[in-house]
């Protein structure tokens, strides 16, 4: 079906029975809800890492397809762009050793890929913005060789009618246009997967709305884009505008864009689907032949295809997922927050962070999202995004007397959600070691404000002093980061400078 819809397009039929085809899965998705159809608790998380490929000069290398054909294992798949991969790690039960046989795997899979990919002059490096891509780079004739990377971009483009713009003001300021959505490959993040039951779904996502600017603020390692000094995260905004549908007068009218924060807190998984029929038109409206009510009327569960499709195409920072295993359907939170790096310490560091805040935030008695406004959260995942391990965030003022205030982000979380975490670890029965080892990480880069978007700005400028000009300068840092990031220790201990 793909290959056809690539060599023929689509037509208004196409899209006139895509749209019958939504509303049917969006019944059919009620109605297992409403049935109480879902798979039992099982604590599963899961987790998923973009990749970059770089040579050891620092720079990117457009040869996925032939190191994925060394690596030659499922776990790993293509991305947007030709210097990118996926890594994926199959899901696992959360509770005693998770986190750290979790790091053993990653260092496992990303040390056999990265050596089959040194056989091609290239290397794997985890960051969020690879400091050393430059606009050339970002084109279309980089987009990987796969139909369906070819099909969206070209929806996306024929979708808003005219080039990209990005325009991001931070350290410094970045102007340009693209042709194509290539410049999204830039951004290479961390996904992680919480299978939740229909009752608990909605309290875990707006838990894990209410964090993400947390996860942000700890986390942040994209502070580099063609060039300039950016955001500490610079990965939303390049996102957010390289998929953007709207030309400036749909901006203008309120629409929304395809990479969204989202407007309210959730009352079920439900809300989520039907808003994103409801606001966003289909970019990929291929149909599959399933009947979704007729399926359910014969006692069966439908896999809800075109539901799942669409769902793909709205950029949400933490996406609904429903999925279907063995003629079993669940659902999942994939939060989409965090970028990738800079170790696989500091990745699991993140995960543990986050499976252990959002536990226990979303089975508080006076939960935060009762307590923050949602235009709150917004602007926290901004100023986060902007500002990195220095932002000032604001938060419910703890005790009862109610109200929000301003905190920097260390502080809250040293004071109030590092312990929040660790109650969370608890819950899920994770081994004390790997709960004190993993926040300890977290604490540390806290204690230092220290993260991987610090690192990379104090490097680069060290060696700007240095005498360097501001290219080399930046594929020196990339270079010393990618020594780092082999060695392992987390990012709070690396001494900066380009050694």
């Amino acid at each position: 079906m793909g290959e056809k819809v690539v060599a023929d397009g689509f037509d208004l039929s196409d899209r006139q029975r895509y749209r019958r085809k939504l509303q049917q899965c969006l019944a059919g998705l009620a109605r297992l809800l409403a049935e109480k159809r879902f798979d039992r608790p099982r604590n599963l998380m899961g987790l998923e890492i973009e990749l970059n490929l770089a040579g050891a000069d620092g720079m990117p290398r457009m040869v996925n397809g032939a190191v994925l054909e060394r690596i030659a294992s499922p776990d790993f798949q293509t991305e947007l762009g030709m210097f990118n991969l996926e890594v994926n790690i199959a899901p696992h039960r959360l509770g005693g050793r998770v986190f750290d046989r979790l790091a053993e795997e990653l260092r496992t899979g990303l040390g056999y890929a990265d050596r089959k990919a040194r056989e091609l002059d290239a290397g794997v490096l985890m960051i969020g913005i690879l400091p050393t891509l430059a606009q050339d780079d970002l084109v279309s004739e980089n987009l990987s060789a796969v139909d369906r990377y070819t099909l969206l971009n070209d929806q996306i483009v024929a979708a808003r009618g005219e080039d990209f713009t990005l325009d991001i003001h931070g350290v410094e300021q970045l102007t340009c246009t693209a042709t194509s959505i290539v410049p999204e490959a830039a951004c290479t993040s961390v996904q992680l997967h919480l299978q939740v039951t229909p009752a608990r779904f909605a309290a875990v996502w707006n838990a894990a709305q209410a964090v993400a600017a947390v996860q942000i603020a700890v986390g942040a390692n994209s502070p580099f884009l063609f060039g300039r000094e950016l955001w500490r995260e610079s990965r939303p905004p390049l996102f957010t505008q390289a998929t953007d549908t709207r030309p400036p007068e749909l901006q203008a009218q309120g629409v929304r864009p395809r990479t969204w924060f989202g407007e309210r807190w959730v009352d079920s998984a439900y809300d989520l689907f039907e808003e994103n029929l409801r606001y966003f038109p289909a970019l990929l409206p291929i149909c599959d032949e399933e009947d979704p009510l007729r399926v359910l009327d014969q006692g069966g569960v439908p896999r809800l295809q075109e539901l799942v499709l669409h769902n793909g195409t709205v950029y949400r920072w933490n996406r609904p997922v429903y999925g279907w295993v063995d003629g079993v359907p669940h659902l999942r939170v994939e939060n989409r927050v965090l970028p990738a790096g800079p170790t696989v310490t500091d990745v699991v560091a993140n995960a543990a962070f986050y499976y252990g805040l959002v536990r226990a935030l979303a089975e508080d008695t006076r939960p935060v999202w009762k307590r923050l406004p949602f235009e709150d959260a917004a602007a926290n995942f901004d100023t986060a995004c902007r500002h990195g391990i220095d932002a000032e965030l604001r938060w419910p003022r703890p005790g009862r007397s109610g109200g929000v205030a301003a905190v920097p982000a260390v502080r809250l979380v040293l004071d109030e959600l590092l312990p929040l975490a660790a109650a969370g670890l608890d819950a899920w029965h994770v081994e004390p070691a790997d709960r004190d080892f993993y926040l300890g990480v977290i604490e540390e880069r806290c204690r230092g404000r220290v993260n991987g978007a610090s690192w990379q700005a104090d490097t680069f400028h060290k060696a700007l002093e240095s005498g360097l000009d501001r290219e080399t300068a930046l594929a020196a840092t990339t270079r010393r980061y990618a020594e780092l990031m082999r060695g392992g220790e987390p990012v709070h201990r690396w001494p900066v400078g380009i050694g």
